[in-house]
């Protein structure tokens, strides 16, 4: 498999065992053995893998629910692997997970030793529990869902350049107003929000940009044991955000395993290139 990692650049992965392979109307979905485990790619990128899953989906949710004044209802956008479902599940939320392709979700379930067992996912598909699994387009979801969450959650393939492609628009300015106006008070959109490298951080640049613009509060994270950078934004000011999170982090009921609070306060601060591109310099 070789993956597109920036312009001109790629990396081959060897998949030893192909579990699963189709395209399933809106993607090419490939599962399979790698040297981190069993991995799971869309149209040709990974999107995560059984070695560095829960950095990943850690990085994305822990951060945004410290930040959220409080963790009952949580909306996931995205993430057809399940990992962020049951994480807002084990804090104690209710979660609602709007995905638009059933099929890729399904085949996560079945073949990744991650997120979603079956029966978890046939129980969620039916209503029943604390995860609530509907089928749909995530901008016909935000257009007609009620508001009342403390965490909205995207957690999408990177953002690119393809005018084709139908998740591009689930990043845009519009969407996050359109999400930020389902928070209840003290609530929290976060979304993973690009690479910090310096040959790839167009998309991280660009989702600070937006953030900025549309939150009073934003909280960056960079994982220091993957690749991806998070953002977390809240409607509302809050004054030096960092050390009250920390606080929380005591006090949750989800111990996350991949990050604690050096972490949090040692990968808050975004790369120059990202801080000094927002707000933009007079005359710029």
């Amino acid at each position: 498999m070789t993956e597109p990692v920036g312009a001109g650049l790629s990396r081959r992965w060897a998949v030893s065992e192909v579990l699963h392979q189709a395209h399933t109307g809106f993607q090419d979905l490939l599962i399979g053995r790698t040297a981190q485990g069993v991995s799971l790619f869309c149209d040709g990128e990974r999107q995560s893998t059984e070695a560095t899953q829960l950095t990943y989906h850690e990085a994305l949710l822990v951060p945004a629910m410290l930040l959220a004044e409080r963790v009952r209802r949580v909306l996931v956008i995205g993430s057809s692997e399940g990992v962020t479902s049951r994480l807002a599940a084990a804090e104690g939320a209710q979660v609602d997970h709007v995905d638009i392709d059933r099929d890729a979700v399904r085949a996560c379930a079945e073949h990744l030793p991650y997120g979603y067992t079956p029966a978890e996912l046939e129980l969620a598909e039916r209503g029943h529990g604390p995860v609530h699994v509907r089928y749909q387009d995530g901008w016909e979801f935000v257009a007609g869902a009620e508001t009342g969450y403390d965490v909205v959650v995207i957690d999408l393939p990177d953002e690119n350049g393809d005018p084709e492609a139908q998740h591009n628009r689930l990043y845009g300015t519009e969407f996050l107003r359109r999400c930020a106006g389902l928070l209840a008070p003290g609530g929290v959109v976060t979304s993973q929000a690009g690479c910090p490298t310096m040959w790839r951080n167009e998309t991280l640049i660009q989702a600070w940009r937006r953030f900025h613009e549309v939150f009073s509060t934003v909280v960056y994270y960079g994982s220091d044991e993957h690749e991806w950078a998070f953002l977390s934004g809240r409607p509302d000011r809050v004054a030096d955000p960092v050390p009250a999170m920390t606080e929380r982090l005591v006090r949750a009921h989800y111990r996350p395993e991949t990050l604690d609070a050096q972490a949090l306060r040692g990968n808050s601060t975004p790369p120059l290139r990202v801080r000094a591109s927002y707000p933009p310099r007079r005359g710029a």
